[in-house]
């Protein structure tokens, strides 16, 4: 919060805006996708509303639905600790939305801070001349100062004795500057924009989709430029879908990702991002996808993309809360990204690969989910995870089951070794013997690891940034380079 200069007198009410002022967020978004969320057939009601009862008649209905936690809200803090300091003087305090009044009304309860609450009631917005008008006739011209954040509050802003402003850009700045009011103005604690959106679209979890390469290399074809191409456009694909399934998930998860220590910085959780925007983007994400693979890549693999995205979406609204089928899922996407990677590079997956595949991806899921419920033991040893189906006591049997696939995924590697087919590939296929205590070792560690509390959420994140994942995966390349050129 940077204030210029403090009002010369406290006498008159000071007026506060909602949505983007006093909380970063918008109570219209936040029920709308609550509503969707919870009840996603039904999603056309909301256009519905829309057409028929208009934007007013819209936010009665969804507020009807009393979805709406005010204690989860993304609040501007900053803003609230100098309200508090105005109340303490004496002033009274009001807050007027265009946001429906029973849940502005829950806001101010929350925060027991406001003296009157004015708010969206029936169809009429009470939106900039609307809001306006109402202020004028309860406080006349200067009777009030005000407190807003957009375009929208300018009318407002232009009848006000002082302004004070929530935000940071130097245009908005610059008009209510210009109306010869302006007393102050306030950071509205926002990330930029842009590193926002790379946050929320999360291009670094791309790497994931190398293993749409995988069949190209187990088969020794990676010489093939053509087959290289597809599986850079399979890559891709992947990459865009799986960016449109973390803002649907991050969507989907906005209230329980608040009440994470961590995943409560996520751009949609935090207010960084407008929630209908996170709903404008990923189905253009989506359909930038399946564009790119209908015109240059075969049907099968987009056939195993529609599998995978619509198993995805299954895991987004319900999976993830069903103990055990959600780490099988998790486990099914990774290895759903080889058999697509085959389908593009036209290249038939090996059984041991899929199979291996299947239980370390299982291993990984099963530390994901572990370090979720060790992470929330530490303050709520016997509730269970918000959003999720686990409770502290299944960390034994997580770890069980966890370190089980893991191992057993070596023991394939193993059986991978004896096969003949194997000996048509590798010059000394038993040197591969090496990898499986590289691995038995990796695996080893990462649920060591994750046992003390010291591991990431995302194994895979983790081990992009642990030199010893590092110095293990450059030793299990040597190993296959050296199986395959020496007899």
């Amino acid at each position: 919060m940077a204030l210029e200069r403090l009002p010369e007198s406290n006498v008159q009410p000071l007026v506060v805006d909602l949505d983007g002022t006093l909380i970063k967020s918008d109570l219209l978004y936040e029920s709308a996708n609550t509503f969707i969320v919870k009840r996603p057939l039904e999603c056309l009601r909301i256009l519905i509303w829309l057409i028929k009862e208009g934007k007013g008649g819209l936010k009665t209905r969804l507020a009807g639905e009393g979805n709406i936690d005010a204690a989860l809200l993304p609040y501007n803090q900053a803003l609230i600790t100098w309200l508090r300091e105005q109340r303490m003087k004496g002033r009274i305090i009001v807050l007027a939305t265009a946001s429906a009044r029973v849940l502005a009304k829950a806001v101010a309860e929350r925060l027991d801070l406001f003296d009157d609450v004015v708010g969206t009631e029936g169809s009429i917005n009470l939106k900039s001349e609307h809001k306006r008008d109402l202020l004028l006739k309860r406080y006349g011209l200067r009777g009030f100062d005000y407190v807003g954040n957009d375009l929208a509050d300018i009318p407002i802003f232009k009848v006000a004795r002082n302004a004070f402003l929530v935000s940071s850009s130097q245009s908005m700045i610059g008009k209510v500057d210009s109306l010869g009011n302006l007393e102050g103005v306030f950071d509205p604690c926002r990330r930029n924009i842009f590193k926002a959106w790379l946050m929320a679209l999360r291009p670094h979890q791309w790497v994931k989709n190398v293993l749409t390469f995988l069949p190209l290399l187990a088969a020794h074809r990676f010489h093939d430029a053509s087959s290289l191409l597809m599986g850079l456009l399979a890559f891709l694909v992947f990459g865009l879908t799986a960016s449109s399934v973390y803002l649907l998930n991050d969507l989907v998860d906005v209230i329980d990702d608040r009440q994470h220590k961590r995943k409560n910085r996520r751009p949609f959780a935090a207010g960084d991002l407008s929630l209908a925007s996170g709903w404008i983007a990923w189905p253009l994400l989506v359909m930038m996808a399946y564009a790119i693979a209908w015109f240059l890549l075969p049907l099968l693999f987009i056939a195993i993309l529609t599998i995978y995205f619509a198993l995805t979406l299954a895991y987004s609204l319900k999976i993830k809360q069903i103990v055990v089928v959600d780490v099988i899922t998790l486990a099914g996407l990774y290895t759903l990204r080889i058999i697509a990677g085959a389908a593009a590079t036209n290249t038939s997956p090996s059984f041991w690969l899929l199979v291996f595949s299947m239980f370390l991806f299982l291993s990984l899921a099963f530390i994901k989910r572990f370090s979720e419920i060790k992470a929330d033991a530490i303050t709520n040893q016997n509730r269970q995870i918000p959003g999720r189906g686990y409770v502290y006591t299944d960390l034994e049997i997580v770890s069980t089951m966890g370190v089980t696939a893991g191992y057993i995924a070596v023991l394939v590697l193993a059986f991978y070794v004896q096969d003949p087919h194997t000996a048509q590939l590798y010059r000394s296929p038993k040197l591969i013997w090496f990898a499986c205590p590289l691995l038995l070792l990796w695996i080893s560690r990462v649920w060591l690891i994750s046992n003390r509390g010291q591991m990431h959420d995302d194994p895979i994140i983790f081990a992009l940034k642990d030199a010893m994942s590092w110095i293990i995966a450059f030793c299990l390349l040597v190993d296959l380079v050296l199986a395959q050129v020496i007899r």
